[in-house]
């Protein structure tokens, strides 16, 4: 059983929430956590930026990291989302078999 976090940035609450619930729904992650505010200081266009974002973190199946960035992409108000993928090595192993429970098996 391996599972993994989905970082994901969006312009705001409202979209983060949307998107959240359009995974869980999909089950392609168990469980959304948004953080609706942080500042995010990058390079854009040569210049350097800084702005307000919302972050969720997504719990899914390593399996489904694929599929769910696709998903992400394919819904997503950003031309290119921030989507990254932390792997799970170790943790509460009833809560790692909840997110496996709660996610779709890969081959369906």
């Amino acid at each position: 059983m391996q599972c993994a976090l989905l970082y994901i940035t969006f312009s705001d609450e409202a979209a983060a929430r949307a998107l959240g619930r359009k995974l869980v729904e999909a089950r392609l992650a168990a469980c959304a956590n948004i953080f609706a505010s942080m500042i995010p200081i990058f390079r854009w266009e040569d210049q350097i930026q800084e702005d307000s974002e919302s972050v969720m973190i997504a719990k899914t199946r390593k399996e489904l990291v694929e599929e769910a960035t696709d998903f992400i992409k394919r819904n997503h108000d950003y031309d290119c989302p921030c989507v990254v993928a932390l792997p799970l090595e170790g943790g509460n192993k009833d809560f790692l078999e909840w997110i496996v429970e709660e996610t779709k098996d890969p081959e369906t």
